[in-house]
């Protein structure tokens, strides 16, 4: 295993699902048992949904609590929260409402308003739960993100310079994302490394080059930005590497 990541392979994008939700409601588990909070930011992306419902599908057999459990994001996509493009409104579809998880456990990104007055109040919001490291960044437990076919992670896209690596705001406007929609909001590189696990989940075929580029110890885009930074991420992936 690298220093820098653990890669864990898997046939099929179920099983990759199954496995990750396993393992997440292992570490909800553990906080309960340690009487913690649990601060986890959530993704979108294709393969969350598979995720999403295999962890609700696997909580019915446990019998573990979410009372502790803050649900922030990685990333969100300047629409309203009942827009099919709203990374929380496929959260909510899929893991609130079947959880019966109550508003203020839920700190979502506001897609609504105003970007960079969105993005301030999510790093208000979340400084105000979260405890900071001495860079001053939020320590949050787990961070899930998945990978661009063009290797970006959350909102945070191959052609930025690369002094945005050290920027320290928690969240940030963004608005010319390749991707449509060009208006999102996105955490910050440093929050990203300041977390204490951060878990990949990379599925299909046409994020191979991606996936590549980002072990590659001369990658360049953004999730070979993010592996720099840390030490221990995990990758799940279905993708021949």
């Amino acid at each position: 295993m690298s220093k820098k990541y653990e890669l864990i392979s898997f046939r099929t994008p179920d099983e990759l699902a199954a496995a990750a939700a396993k393992d997440w409601l292992d570490e909800i588990e553990l906080a309960n048992r340690m009487d913690a909070s649990h601060d986890v930011a959530l993704s979108g992306g294709r393969i969350t949904q598979k995720f999403l419902a295999s962890f609700v599908e696997q909580s019915k057999s446990r019998k573990i609590s979410f009372d502790t459990v803050n649900f922030f994001w990685a990333d969100e996509r300047c629409v309203p929260p009942t827009d099919a493009e709203s990374n929380f409104k496929i959260a909510n579809n899929l893991l609130f409402v079947p959880l019966k998880i109550v508003e203020k456990q839920i700190h979502r990104l506001r897609g609504e308003d105003e970007p960079k007055n969105a993005a301030k109040q999510a790093e208000a919001e979340i400084r105000s739960l979260v405890g900071a490291n001495a860079q001053g960044q939020p320590v949050l437990d787990l961070i899930f993100l998945g990978l661009g076919e063009d290797g970006h992670v959350a909102s945070l896209a191959p052609d930025e310079p690369e002094t945005m690596d050290f920027d320290k705001a928690v969240y940030r406007a963004i608005d010319s994302f390749a991707k449509p929609p060009p208006h999102r909001l996105t955490i910050g590189y440093q929050t990203i490394a300041a977390a204490r696990k951060v878990w990949m989940l990379a599925s299909g075929k046409a994020k191979e080059e991606a996936l590549r580029e980002s072990l590659s110890p001369n990658g360049k885009n953004p999730f070979a930005r993010v592996l720099r930074f840390r030490d221990k991420t995990k990758i799940l992936t279905d993708v021949p590497v």
